[in-house]
């Protein structure tokens, strides 16, 4: 059984009477272990299915249908007592930047304390030993002294791995990395996602890892569920979609980032246009108006997604030459 199997959700967002579907009806699955990564351009939903999966909705955001199951019990039918015990100790989210989740105010120490305390009913002593630990397994060197410190006293790499160690605080069996290295420069990039990427492996902690750069997944991800408009219009082993991406948006994303396997004089290839207005009404596939294969009917009829693909005409070498 998966540890997380999302199964047809949608979320939609409220104004003025008037619904407008943000997520249309995902489902994917996560097993223990697994490294998972969302990709796609701001607005395609990625966070929005996330925050679903925690119960962390805004008032004007609702599931209007679908089950997000966990261990086989669906989380959409959870009171708040019971979504409030399951965050932070059987599910965490480590966010895009950690000076807006850290309180300012307060010690780093009193902060990855109070998840250990409210999550594993532990001693203060005790809560203290285990923080410091969770410092130095993230990297950060004389922990002791650190705990005292506050947010500010950090750098932007040191503030995220301290938002790693608070995800940690509980040992959770997924963690929901949404967009965690955006803030930071190539180099820490990398070195957190080597980070969680160990994280996973030693503790057997499955993760959905949020971006919007397809190029920075390559190297952590088993699976990569690509979206766009509020759909997954491709998923796959990383390996394949990187080598062979069905769909034009896959391949739009793939050409408009550096690759160490290509000649350097390839001039990258941004995808033309805007992302989707999720309030614009677009009949057919919502990718037509940037898609340069789009036919007819791609322009009247929404594509099914079946056997990880939602494309009316799956990319092939000879569709490519003929552009």
């Amino acid at each position: 059984m998966p540890l997380l199997e999302i199964d047809n959700l949608s979320v939609s967002v409220v104004h003025d009477a008037i619904e407008t579907p943000l997520v249309r009806g995902i489902s994917y699955e996560v097993s223990t272990g697994e490294i998972l990564a969302l990709v796609g351009e701001s607005g395609s939903g990625k966070s929005v299915s996330s925050l679903a999966i925690m119960g962390l909705l805004a008032s004007a955001l609702r599931v209007k249908h679908g089950s997000i199951k966990f261990e086989g019990h669906d989380l959409l039918v959870q009171s708040d007592e019971q979504m409030r015990q399951i965050r932070g100790r059987d599910i965490s989210m480590v966010f895009q930047e950690p000076m807006t989740s850290l309180n300012p105010v307060r010690n780093i120490g009193s902060q990855i304390m109070e998840s250990i305390e409210e999550n594993l009913g532990l001693t203060r002593k005790q809560a203290k030993t285990r923080a410091i630990d969770l410092l130095k397994e993230v990297g950060v060197a004389d922990a002791e002294r650190r705990l005292k410190q506050y947010p500010h006293h950090f750098s932007g790499g040191m503030r995220q791995r301290v938002m790693i160690a608070i995800a940690l605080a509980a040992d959770p069996k997924l963690i929901i990395a949404d967009e965690p290295t955006t803030a930071l420069d190539v180099t820490i990039q990398a070195q957190i996602l080597d980070l969680m990427s160990r994280i996973c492996r030693e503790h057997g902690t499955a993760m959905i890892l949020i971006t919007h750069n397809l190029g920075i997944v390559a190297r952590y991800a088993q699976r990569v569920n690509v979206m766009y408009g509020g759909r997954i219009v491709e998923a796959g082993r990383a390996r394949d979609l990187y080598a062979a991406p069905r769909h034009p948006y896959t391949e739009g994303l793939l050409q408009s980032v550096p690759r160490l396997d290509q000649d350097r004089s390839i001039p990258l290839r941004p995808i033309q246009g805007s992302p989707a207005d999720p309030f614009a009404e677009i009949s057919g596939c919502r990718f037509h108006p940037r898609c340069p294969y789009a036919e007819p009917i791609c322009r009247s009829k929404a594509p099914e997604f079946e056997g990880g693909l939602a494309c009316h005409f799956p990319l092939s070498q000879s569709a490519k030459e003929a552009v």
